[in-house]
């Protein structure tokens, strides 16, 4: 059976390892927990955790602070001070939502029963869609665009069943997985016209393969140690790569070399957080493009060793 023909969600044992295929990829695939709330408030609250983590800084604002985040972002004129302090509000009504999540969780185990329409409930969900709509203007951390799938997780896991919300996660990743694989392709591409670099190709087919293990992998894995660990060399064994051919243009060198930093800086935001990022890659790829194109320009215009150049006229 060929990709083409396996379903999506799919799931089989290969390598001893549980996976699941969605969109061209066996990911590796964990147990899905009960759909109650007590499991809801643990995937939100890991959500939460995994989102503060990746945006810009300063947007982890608590929960208690709603209403003058609220003021705050109502009041200011000056736009990008406005985008700043809207990524503020939408912090503080992520953390409300948390919290009132976990006071649901703690009177259901009180024995209070609490319905899907309970206001608390409804509340939540308000909160988590606000947030989502503000966090369009959030950018990564990177500061290059914004991942606004991360604001959307929540309000998936507190508004579908835990199954779904799984399966989502899954084709994010999948399509996460995609667009490693485009760069990774890039940089070989990059490295056929340049041949000082030319035993970088196994390196950077290590390097992709560690990224898409750790955008795969959950913190919680036992194997994390192994992959994260794996993935932080290989990125480092690409950054300090040094061709060592005589004769190599130095100013081609030197920009090659950059681009393979700026690689391992996008594809390990990406395998962070687990989500693509497609302004990142499009313009990363223009990059190598771009590098490609010069090469070719620079090599056309450079005379060969020996060969005869036309002598200058006179004026």
């Amino acid at each position: 059976m060929t990709d083409v023909e396996i379903p999506q969600g799919q799931q089989r044992l290969i390598n001893g390892k549980q996976r699941v295929f969605y969109d061209g990829y066996w990911i590796k695939a964990y147990e899905v927990p009960a759909d109650t709330l007590l499991a809801k408030k643990r995937l939100i609250e890991a959500l939460t955790r995994r989102l503060f983590n990746h945006v810009e800084y300063g947007l982890n604002v608590p929960g208690t602070r709603l209403a003058e985040a609220r003021r705050a972002f109502l009041d200011e004129t000056n736009q990008a001070k406005k985008r700043i302090k809207g990524g503020m509000l939408a912090g503080a009504l992520f953390n409300r939502a948390t919290d009132i999540f976990t006071k649901l969780v703690e009177l259901q185990a009180c024995g209070v029963e609490i319905q899907p329409d309970n206001a608390l409930m409804r509340q939540c969900g308000e909160h988590l869609q606000e947030s989502l709509a503000l966090g369009q203007m959030v950018l990564h951390r990177s500061g290059e665009e914004g991942i606004d799938e991360l604001w959307g997780e929540p309000f998936k896991a507190f508004a579908f069943p835990i199954e779904e919300f799984y399966r989502s996660r899954y084709v994010k990743i999948a399509l996460t997985m995609r667009a490693i694989d485009s760069i990774g392709d890039a940089l070989k591409s990059t490295i056929a016209v340049l041949p000082p670099f030319a035993s970088l190709q196994p390196v950077v087919d290590e390097f992709i393969a560690a990224a898409k293990s750790k955008s795969e992998t959950l913190r919680t894995d036992p194997d994390v140690f192994e992959v994260w660990s794996s993935f932080v060399v290989a990125s480092e064994t690409l950054c300090e790569f040094q061709p060592t051919a005589a004769g190599a243009d130095a100013a081609l060198c030197a920009q090659f070399s950059e681009l393979l930093r700026a690689s391992a800086v996008l594809v390990s935001s990406m395998a962070r957080a687990r989500v693509p990022m497609p302004k990142s890659t499009r313009a990363f790829l223009d990059r190598c493009e771009s590098f490609r194109l010069s090469v070719k320009v620079k090599r056309e215009n450079t005379p060969r060793p020996g060969a005869l150049t036309s002598p200058a006229r006179s004026p």
